[in-house]
């Protein structure tokens, strides 16, 4: 082992990637870099310019390579240290992210037969198209009485596997016969890195329906269609890996791609969110972890189980051994933040911000923060982008209320960061209330530099604010895992306490501002459920006068 050990950590996010070096002994960040992913993400058309009907957003593989051919060598570069000290690598990803797969790992839209048909590309997480098949496997599992439904908060959402998995059956049948391995892109990446495949066991646990040793039945899934009998054993099942085990050695390709040394351990993947938690330092009950980017996920771990409607998913051992690991997560917030920006947002905020060198956000947060709380007289719901938790409907869409002719810019900006503090309060009264309680809400990703947002998060949640201590906290997250795969330190646990980093009660609740805050969170309330809860179909009604309209005109 080297004399001062190193690890290199990997963040696939929604636009690119990123990777950090990691010295082993304190988690000092020493180089980082990022790489933009060259299609980004693919919601209008495919790279040869065949349209994608609404809901869509897909990726190419190749840009993840990219990464590893980029991010990694600039990182170490950036550092300054010799490649030969780096004794692992791990990776997170997002997820529910698929890639349809032949036997070796090839993407079938690398195949020429298939650069055409959009369910040959990855279906990214925010990938909603599939909201049919999850009713479908919902209301099916509910007629059944399945076991492992309550697992998911009694709902599946159309993000992971199943749903977007019947989607390809159903809308593509030959891609669908095509494939050999329906995959999590947190494992085809470490299968890039490592020329081996193996599954693990967040995502499978998470997404994949797999609990207490069995996923859904062929009976279950003949059920849902008769084609679908055997998706678990042909295309989705395989071994598991669990979280900081060695999935296997660098091979001598990704040593090239990399520049680093060949045979080093490569840890089995992971979620971004599940990873950063131990990179803050949040491995006890009680603290509650929130990954605030494009959306935000929300993770925490208990020392018992309980059902949570609306979670994402409760797996044993699902973020460090011996708690249960907790999730749910708002589909849109950084991205609705950027929507209103590039779409709303008058063309004179724009004059104004470049005069005086700064962002159009920063200039809507300093307009927003001279406001009094309630001042803007608005009410919206963060639904952008769907309802991840506690809903689970990605048919729902935003709504903003009290709008007038007054009305300006830095208002609805405010009221839509007021939304998702909102929609992150309905997660923690949902888990408190189910006998999971929240008593810590520590703060990661790159939303955590808007002190403003912070701050209203805090008025409306009324719980002392954390904050991670690194503006990279899932790769982070990924080299604490390498160090463990790399046998630096025993368990996650261990890692966590000599490289994570935390700045504990950052920002505290200001009594005036909880009290301002409750009385617009009733408001809040009374629109979630009055459009969430059945009382009013239109955004379902909407969405369906959409897809025909499109339909009718191409």
């Amino acid at each position: 082992m080297a004399t001062d050990p190193l690890v290199v950590g990997i963040d696939f996010g929604t636009l690119s990637g990123r990777a950090v070096v990691v010295r082993v002994r304190d988690g000092a960040e020493l180089g980082s870099a990022v790489h933009e992913f060259g299609h980004g993400v693919l919601d209008r058309a495919l790279p040869g310019g065949r349209p994608l009907p609404p809901d869509w957003a897909l990726q190419v593989p190749q840009d993840y390579v990219d990464v590893l051919r980029n991010a990694v060598p600039e990182a170490i570069r950036a550092a300054g240290v010799d490649p030969a000290d780096v004794i692992g690598v791990g990776t997170d990803f997002t997820a529910c992210t698929m890639v349809p797969v032949k036997a070796d790992g090839t993407p079938l839209c690398e195949l020429p037969e298939f650069a055409d048909n959009p369910h040959a590309y990855v279906k990214l997480w925010k990938h909603h198209a599939a909201q049919g098949q999850a009713d479908r496997i919902n209301q099916l599992a509910e007629r059944r009485g399945e076991s492992w439904l309550p697992r998911y908060g009694g709902l599946i959402s159309s993000e992971w596997e199943f749903a977007k998995g019947l989607q390809v059956l159903e809308e593509a049948p030959e891609v669908y016969a095509a494939m050999d391995h329906w995959v999590e892109a947190a494992d085809w990446i470490v299968w890039q890195l490592t020329g081996t495949y193996v599954r693990n066991a967040c995502t499978a646990g998470y997404k994949g329906i797999h609990q207490d040793g069995r996923y859904p039945s062929p009976e279950f899934l003949a059920a849902l269609n008769p084609d679908f009998a055997d998706f678990v054993a042909d295309k989705l099942e395989h071994p598991l890996g669990q979280l900081g085990d060695r999935a296997g050695g660098l091979s001598e390709q990704a040593a090239a791609w990399t520049g680093l040394p060949a045979g080093i351990a490569v840890a089995v993947g992971n979620v971004d969110a599940h990873v950063t938690a131990p990179a803050a330092r949040a491995v006890e009950p009680g603290q509650m972890v929130a990954i605030m980017g494009t959306s935000t996920c929300h993770v925490m771990n208990g020392d018992v189980l309980r059902e949570v409607p609306g979670m994402c998913g409760v797996v044993e051992g699902g973020i460090v051994p011996g708690l249960w690991g907790y999730e749910a997560g708002q589909s849109g917030v950084g991205d609705i933040f950027a929507w209103f920006v590039d779409h709303q947002v008058p063309a004179e905020y724009h004059e104004r911000a470049r005069e005086r060198g700064i962002s159009v956000h920063e200039l809507l947060t300093e307009l927003a923060a001279e406001q009094a709380i309630g001042e803007h007289g608005l009410i919206a719901l963060d639904w952008h982008s769907g309802n991840r938790s506690v809903l689970v409907d990605h048919e729902l869409s935003g709504v903003v209320v009290g709008q007038t002719l007054a009305t300006r810019a830095e208002d609805t900006y405010r009221a839509l960061l007021e939304a998702t503090a909102y929609g992150t309060r309905m997660i923690i009264d949902t888990f408190t209330d189910a006998g999971v309680p929240v008593t810590e809400l520590v703060i990661a990703g790159g939303l955590l530099r808007n002190p403003l947002l912070m701050q209203i998060y805090a008025d409306v949640t009324n719980l002392p604010l954390s904050v991670i201590g690194s503006q990279q906290g899932p790769a982070l997250g990924s080299a604490l895992h390498a160090a463990v795969a790399a046998g630096a330190y025993d368990d996650i646990r261990q890692a966590a306490a000599a490289m994570g980093s935390v700045e504990r009660g950052v920002y505290q609740p200001i009594p005036e501002n909880v009290e301002a805050y409750e009385r617009l969170f009733t408001e809040y309330q009374e629109l979630h459920d009055y459009f969430g809860r059945g009382t009013n179909e239109v955004m379902h009604r909407l969405k369906a006068l959409r897809r025909e309209a499109v339909r009718g005109k191409n």
